[in-house]
């Protein structure tokens, strides 16, 4: 059993080089867009709404634990936004929502 512990340790910084720190980074992305989608949802921006779920759908990969990640974070930054946090102008969200796009196919090109 100590051969294993042992082996796992040693091998747990490769399997992070290899695509484990790029699958962090692409959930990331997933949970940031997820936030933002959030704050379109309550902030009534349908446009940015179905922006940031296409881009989740097209470019991450279809497994549950994306699309989970992705419905957490928008529940939780629907109801934060709902405590009544002021709606951010329709133009900064576009422009956070078209650099998270941009950093979610970068996380996701890495593992190509």
């Amino acid at each position: 059993m100590k051969i294993v512990a042992a082996l796992l340790a040693l091998s747990l910084p490769a399997l992070a080089n290899t695509g484990l720190a790029a699958t962090d980074e692409g959930m990331a992305a997933v949970e940031v867009l997820g936030r933002l989608n959030g704050i379109a949802l309550a902030c009534q921006q349908p446009a940015l709404v179905s922006r940031a779920r296409n881009a989740v759908v097209t470019t991450a990969p279809k497994t549950r634990s994306y699309g989970e990640a992705f419905e957490k974070a928008t529940n939780a930054a629907y109801i934060e936004q709902g405590k009544g946090a002021t709606c951010p102008d329709a133009a900064s969200l576009a422009s956070n929502m078209a650099a998270a796009e941009k950093h979610l196919q970068e996380s996701f090109a890495k593992l190509k």
